[in-house]
């Protein structure tokens, strides 16, 4: 029975996770590489470790009353942990559990020195290192020190910090079991920290190197700096050598203690050149073992290199499959896209197929290799023109990329010279026509697809969607489409160019588009604020709506007076925009018709903060904003030499904003608008499958990518473990922030600003809509949980078409992602609040409830004393 609960690390490798944890596994793994040294030991196991907390009856209710409490009660789980670990260090080790522990160590010599190490089943994974969530033990003598000194690693599964971790990543207690390691002590001259990929920048070519003298607590507790080595190809590239002041020692009795470094060696290297490289060459063997970059400690005793644990850098981006060995530069999707977030196979394999570039997914994002569009001249100039107008960030990043030597190659431009065959396209006229042309397109292609998807189901819906894809790219692509987007924001940017270099205004534009019509985005903002004017006069509609939590709230809803013409008025809503959502390029979101519960916050936020007809009463006024503004341009205009002309420039330009803009928004309620229908159909095929027993609840479908699905209604047959896996890394991706660019060497770049302009202590962003407005900050992380008033300044990571109906009740708005041309942008505009977008990590930097300041016009925000 006890022989299980004790196992040598040579009998042990990485798949035993869940009877040695991941310490353990780990370092079972590591003594099996050939050439890597790991000190002799064994692992007590997570049986010996559920044998005890069985002994302990307490541990059962207080485990109940610690998954009840809420992760930021620090009191409540201060104490119910310290009663768990209290419980546990109590329980006597049985005899033979504790005679298999002692016989252990006596097979790695009398009274040898030991490190007794915890090793949860929830750490060093490759999706979630855990790291410093349980305790280690140092120079630990004697059999009736390591049995204590094993309970007190068995009672660290409840520190406080770890319980506090497990319940903020979702994790349940019950689940997670306590391995400890017993290994023979290094008493080491050196020891630190090696990465085998920088873990600054991603790259995976950089190794790192932290060193300092004696034990690695030193290092890892801060007491001293380390010295630090870059290394790349083989060659030390960056030196920093530290004044070690300190370091930590064993005690020959036992623990450990802190001398003073002396003076003649402080400034001394820890490692010579040659042991750096030998270091980082057994980094590689380990890191090639593993099949992904570690992050290693390491001792040196002797000359000889011990490796005392490896675990998985679980911070850095992925980098896309490229299926070579070339460079490559790849641009975020999701950052043009305003949509940052993780999303599902099924998601970005939809959004792969219907896109029109290729794309490669990585960390649940995706990304587009843009490395021959700047290799050549003339395509690299067009690229970051373009990139640059949208996000000055990316067109940085790239920039960086471009001067690092030769990493992008220099190719010959390609193509034919001179304009096309066909001679370039007829200008557009300034035409509403063209416009209404345009959606009739759209809707009659949209009807069409869902007409002929009725019918089909099983491996013929499949067949039917590869065709209807095709569509979908054929009226994305349309040049007449492309041309009048161009043709708005073409005229944005000449009238925002001209007018600063004729008046000194900026961004005179951002005035001259408010209440631009046919914008569909602006208008589903106005049209909620008409379904509150609905429910406004009967206060026992507003009381139900406040209790709502059932998505099934409308036929309840209609029971009450006035009920019928509200749920009506909702019902038409969703009946034009239910199929918009936050992420709504991620097919399998929830849609608003899907989930109405979502809409209720906002619809009672207008109720609260508008009075009647305020729709109608924003839009008018919108427009007569931009009509005075437009009348004071051109008068301005007409006082200056060659006064007429350039009004008269300026004048058709104005026209072709205001009749093309409001488009630029059109395409996307088109594709998301087919996107519903797609999901319809694939959802009732996820049902399908679960009532032949082929998956355990449709959502499940979501984690195959929308080839897989196909197979699975093909074969009738899904790999369980396949679903399992995809849920477990889906999970861990929410933890990784995309960069904008990434390369093939794993930099992830973000880019930056470079203004000088701008006060201290202000952040910074890019200027979208202009004017100067203070406020209360709300930030807000989910568009269901907001509780705006009236003049606050929204505070969020992005903002997709969905989050307009927010925008109708705020002053202000500040985003960590966006482009003069993105939605949020265009919104903001149209509705005359001034917005900063692409401010780095403005929700953590902006506390929610604090007063700012935001300079729409020159692109900062100050937060206010």
């Amino acid at each position: 029975m006890t022989e299980q609960h004790v196992l040598g690390l040579q009998e042990i490798d990485e798949t035993q996770v869940a009877v040695v944890g991941g310490k353990g596994a780990q370092l079972g793994g590591l003594s099996r590489i050939d050439g890597i040294s790991v000190p002799g030991g064994y692992c007590v196991t997570t049986g010996a470790f559920r044998r005890v907390m069985a002994e302990a009856p307490s541990i059962d209710e207080l485990l109940d009353r610690l998954s009840r409490s809420d992760p930021d009660d620090r009191e409540t789980i201060r104490t119910l942990s310290a009663q768990i670990r209290r419980a546990v260090e109590e329980t006597a080790v049985p005899d033979d559990l504790a005679a298999a522990i002692t016989g252990a160590l006596a097979e790695l010599g009398e009274d040898v020195a030991c490190a007794v190490r915890s090793s949860a089943t929830a750490e060093d994974l490759p999706t979630a290192s855990f790291a410093g969530q349980q305790d280690t033990y140092l120079n630990v003598v004697g059999s009736e020190a390591i049995l204590r000194h094993v309970s007190r690693c068995w009672a660290s599964l409840f520190t406080e910090r770890a319980v506090i971790y497990r319940q903020r990543n979702g994790i349940d207690h019950r689940t997670v079991h306590m391995a400890v390691v017993v290994q023979r002590m290094v008493l080491p001259d050196a020891s630190g920290i090696l990465f085998t990929a920088d873990p600054v920048t991603g790259n995976r070519r950089v190794a790192t190197v932290d060193a300092g003298f004696g034990l690695g607590e030193a290092l890892v507790s801060g007491l001293v700096n380390p010295d630090v080595y870059k290394v790349r190809d083989g060659e030390i590239v960056a030196r920093t050598i530290a004044a070690k002041q300190r370091a930590v020692h064993a005690l020959p009795a036992g623990g450990t203690h802190e001398v003073t470094v002396d003076s003649q060696r402080q400034e001394q290297p820890a490692l010579t050149d040659a042991q750096v490289l030998r270091l980082v060459r057994l980094g590689r063997r380990i890191e090639a073992h593993f099949g992904r970059p570690q992050d290693i400690e390491w001792c040196l005793a002797d000359d000889g290199f011990q490796i005392v644990q490896s675990r998985p850098i679980t911070t850095l981006f992925p980098v896309p499959e490229s299926g070579d060995q070339e460079n490559h530069v790849y641009v975020s999707v999701g950052h043009g896209q305003m949509m940052t977030d993780p999303m599902k196979p099924l998601g970005h394999s939809m959004w792969r197929l219907t896109a029109m570039v290729p794309m490669h997914e990585a960390g649940g994002r995706l990304f587009v290799d843009v490395t021959r569009r700047l290799a050549a001249p003339t395509s690299r100039a067009g690229l970051l023109d373009v990139l640059g107008k949208g996000d000055p960030l990316i067109r940085d990043a790239l920039e960086t990329v471009l001067d690092r030597d030769g990493f992008v190659p220099t190719l010959p431009d390609t193509g034919p010279g001179g304009p096309p065959a066909g001679g370039p396209p007829a200008p557009l006229e300034t035409d509403p026509a063209v416009v209404t042309r345009l959606i009739e397109r759209s809707e009659t292609s949209v009807a069409a697809l869902e007409r002929g998807i009725r019918t089909k189901t099983g491996p013929a819906l499949f067949d039917f969607l590869m065709e209807a894809f095709e569509e979908h790219k054929r009226v994305l692509s349309d040049p007449l489409s492309i041309q009048a987007i161009m043709a708005g924001m073409e005229a944005t940017w000449w009238l925002n160019d001209k007018l600063l270099e004729w008046l000194g205004e900026k961004n005179a534009a951002d005035t001259l588009t408010l209440s631009a019509p046919g914008n569909v985005t602006s208008e589903m903002g106005l049209a909620l604020l008409d379904v509150a004017d609905v429910i406004r006069p009967h206060p026992e509609l507003v009381t139900f709506l406040q209790g709502v939590e059932d998505d099934g709230f409308l036929d309840e809803l209609a029971k009450l007076p006035g009920g019928t013409e509200a749920r009506d008025a909702i019902q038409a809503y969703l009946d034009r925009y239910g199929m918009r959502c936050v992420g709504e390029i991620d097919i399998t979101r929830p849609r608003w018709s899907e989930r109405p519960t979502t809409l209720v916050p906002v619809i009672l936020d207008n109720v609260r903060n508008f009075e009647p007809g305020a729709a109608e009463l924003r839009f008018e006024q919108g427009r007569r904003k931009a009509q005075e503004k437009e009348q004071e341009v051109l008068s301005r205009l007409r006082a200056l030499p060659d006064g007429d002309l350039k009004a008269d420039e300026a004048k058709r330009m104005i026209d072709r904003v205001r009749t093309f803009i409001g488009y630029r928004e059109y395409p996307k309620y088109g594709i998301i608008s087919r996107y519903f229908v797609y999901k319809r159909a694939l959802l009732a095929e996820a049902e399908r499958l679960v009532r032949a027993g082929v998956l355990p609840e449709a959502e499940d479908a979501f984690y195959l990518t929308f080839q897989e699905f196909h197979d699975a209604v093909r074969s009738n047959r899904v790999d369980d473990r396949l679903v399992r896996r995809r849920k477990e890394a889906f999970r861990s991706y929410h933890a990784l922030t995309p960069p904008r660019v990434l390369t093939s060497e794993g930099d992830a770049l973000t880019g930056a600003y470079r203004r000088d302009d701008v006060p201290a202590g202000a952040l910074v962003g890019l200027p979208v809509s202009a004017g100067t407005v203070e406020g209360r900050a709300r930030v807000v992380l989910d568009m269901a949980d907001a509780d705006l008033e009236a003049g606050d300044i929204l505070v969020t990571a992005f903002t997709d078409p969905s989050w307009s109906p927010l925008f109708v009740g705020i002053a202000g708005l500040v985003t960590e992602v966006g482009g003069l041309m993105t939605h949020g942008a265009v919104i903001a505009r149209e509705y005359g609040l001034p917005a900063v977008v692409g401010v780095e990590q403005a929700t953590r930097l902006i506390r929610d409830g604090q007063r700012i300041r935001v300079h729409g016009t020159d692109g900062y925000v100050e937060i206010l004393p």
